[in-house]
């Protein structure tokens, strides 16, 4: 992150929105977590398929985690700020006011979120056209991705968004511009949801072939024809507007944003891991892949030279580790889906209730209720006649099938506790079996990785890592090493990831 000196007492603040939270966390020039916040935001989902939030809503979140951060502290001594974000799509207008993304015409919800797949038909034009673009994308374009949704505002909502339009931003960088008031987009977000590249910057063919020429005419000035590369410092800093919204002092220096898993990526990629005995230790750092799991999961693997992976996103060049091409498979739900899954359980009123009485999370009693229904045998063979395929929201990699759906087999006419357990444990085997099916497209392609990096909210459920150990091909026995190898590097204070060492 660009800033001033680095003289004892400096202080650095991050803001981190997923899809649920935004999370601010300061730290000191060496890294260390001094404190932390977060406060939830709200997401309306009018129809099925359509997730939409409100930038208002999401800033003003931003400024109540900052706020807390800060407290107790002199202000004067932190010198930069940064932003990551979901890649949802904001809309605004000419002066920089939210536009509908709805059909009720609500203003205040003009987000478009990343979840969202509303432009179907959109993206199954765009993927016939095969325009090369499509290459660097696993060879299918993702409903996820921008262009679909630009074309369905285009197509469903002309008069009331798509011809007031002025800006369009990936959040990540609506968060720097509404605290620098620059407009220059984070190559971050461009090259990997927008088709933008690196070497050749936008390819005019494409948008004219899918009927977004209107891009084409005005320079791209409302998705972005100024790109810098991520933690580049952004205008003069902090405007004074900005900084009375966060409580933070005028003029400090912003960066050029991230994707919140290409920022969780680069944090746990680049681990120091000198001097804990874990099997990764001396190995490139192309042999790692990191696993950011939260409401969704991407697995980020990079290499010195292009790997193109069939149903995995990129090669994308510098999107997250400068001079190094990205490869990003993914999950479309995760975390969601163990929610979807465990409350809408006949039994989950139960379990809420127990898991209360004992002051636990609803997935910590199901962790230890498990232990207690394994008897002799491993955990994982609970689920020998229960099977969860984990599509629910289609496949994002590596069948990238916008159209699967999730299935059950093994099913019993009893929904107890028990029950619901072993359902929740076959779910999460499921997303397990998910990550090893991308693990061998990546190494199908050329890559050569030993090592899982997880952080992200699903990497504190002890028995999601322990999963991951077990299907990827991990013993017990040395992930039980590993984990404790990560928890001397990263204390309960500061738990920003767990390392599984060497998954073959």
């Amino acid at each position: 992150m660009p800033g001033g000196g680095q003289e004892p007492g400096s202080y650095y603040v991050g803001v981190d929105v997923g899809t649920g939270s935004v999370r601010a966390a300061l730290v000191d020039q060496r890294g260390v977590l001094l404190a932390f916040a977060d406060q939830p935001i709200n997401q309306w989902e009018p129809q099925f398929n359509h997730h939409e939030q409100s930038s208002e809503d999401i800033w003003a979140a931003c400024g109540v985690v900052t706020k807390k951060v800060v407290q107790g502290i002199d202000v004067n001594r932190i010198r930069g700020l940064g932003f990551d974000a979901t890649c949802s799509l904001v809309v605004l207008d000419k002066q920089f006011r939210p536009l509908p993304v709805n059909h009720e015409g609500d203003s205040h919800r003009n987000i478009i979120m990343w979840l969202d797949h509303r432009a179907v038909s959109q993206v199954h034009r765009i993927n016939e056209t095969k325009h090369g673009v499509l290459q660097c994308v696993g060879g299918v374009m993702s409903v996820e991705m921008q262009a679909p949704k630009l074309l369905w505002l285009k197509e469903n909502l002309r008069e009331t968004c798509w011809d007031k339009a002025g800006h369009f931003f990936d959040l990540p960088d609506f968060l720097s511009w509404k605290a620098t008031g620059v407009t220059a987009r984070s190559l971050c977000s461009l090259v990997c949801k927008w088709t933008y590249s690196a070497e050749k910057g936008w390819d005019d063919s494409f948008w004219k072939l899918i009927g977004l020429e209107d891009f084409v005419a005005d320079n791209y000035s409302k998705i972005g024809n100024q790109v810098l590369p991520p933690g580049a410092s952004l205008g003069n800093g902090l405007t004074p507007e900005a900084a009375r919204d966060l409580g933070l002092p005028a003029g400090i220096a912003v960066a050029a944003s991230l994707i919140d898993a290409h920022a969780g990526g680069l944090g746990v990629i680049g681990a120091d891991v000198r001097g804990h005995g874990l099997a990764c230790e001396g190995q490139p750092v192309t042999s790692r892949l990191a696993v950011i799991c939260g409401t969704s999961s991407c697995h980020m693997g990079i290499s010195k030279d292009p790997i193109f992976v069939p149903g995995v996103w990129g090669p994308y060049f510098s999107a997250m580790v400068p001079g190094f091409w990205l490869n990003e498979g993914g999950q479309s739900v995760t975390g969601k889906l163990i929610d979807h899954v465990v409350q809408g359980h006949a039994a989950f009123p139960e379990l809420q209730a127990k898991a209360t009485a004992r002051c636990q999370s609803v997935y910590a009693y199901l962790n230890s209720h498990l232990d207690l229904i394994k008897k002799a045998r491993p955990v994982g063979f609970l689920t020998v006649d229960l099977h969860v395929w984990p599509d629910f929201h289609g496949n994002r990699s590596p069948l990238a099938d916008l159209t699967l759906k999730g299935m059950v087999t093994g099913l019993k006419l009893s929904q107890d506790l028990d029950d619901l357990a072993i359902l929740y444990l076959a779910t999460v085997q499921a997303i397990a079996f998910g990550t090893r099916l991308i693990i061998e497209a990546l190494e199908a392609a050329g890559h050569s990785l030993s090592t899982l990096f997880l952080c992200g909210g699903l990497s504190k459920n002890p028995l999601f890592v322990q999963m991951h150990a077990d299907i990827t091909g991990k013993s017990e026995e040395e992930q039980r090493r590993s984990l404790w190898a990560w928890q001397q590097i990263c204390p309960a204070k500061n738990r920003t990831g767990l390392e599984i060492a060497g998954y073959k």
